[in-house]
């Protein structure tokens, strides 16, 4: 198969870093739920702050693919 113009990107399931990224918002979603009034603002804000790290590495992977730069950016932000 021939190499295409843009390279491959994505796969950031296998990076360890999405994987604890995965597990720390696992493990704040609970925390909140348990501890945290969900109507609370903490709760909102830890919750949220949790998803921006592991999303921002699937951003970063999927971006891998036009923009090298951007990906540097994206991971270093997570």
């Amino acid at each position: 198969m021939a190499q295409g113009f843009m390279p491959p990107h994505g796969g950031y399931e296998n990076l360890l870093s999405y994987q604890k990224a995965q597990i720390v918002y696992d493990a704040t979603v609970f925390f909140c739920d348990r501890y945290i009034d969900r109507r609370s603002r903490t709760h909102d804000q830890m919750v949220q702050a949790a998803r921006s790290g592991k999303q921002n590495i699937v951003e970063a992977s999927m971006a891998s693919g036009t923009s090298k730069e951007t990906e540097i950016k994206l991971t270093n932000v997570a």
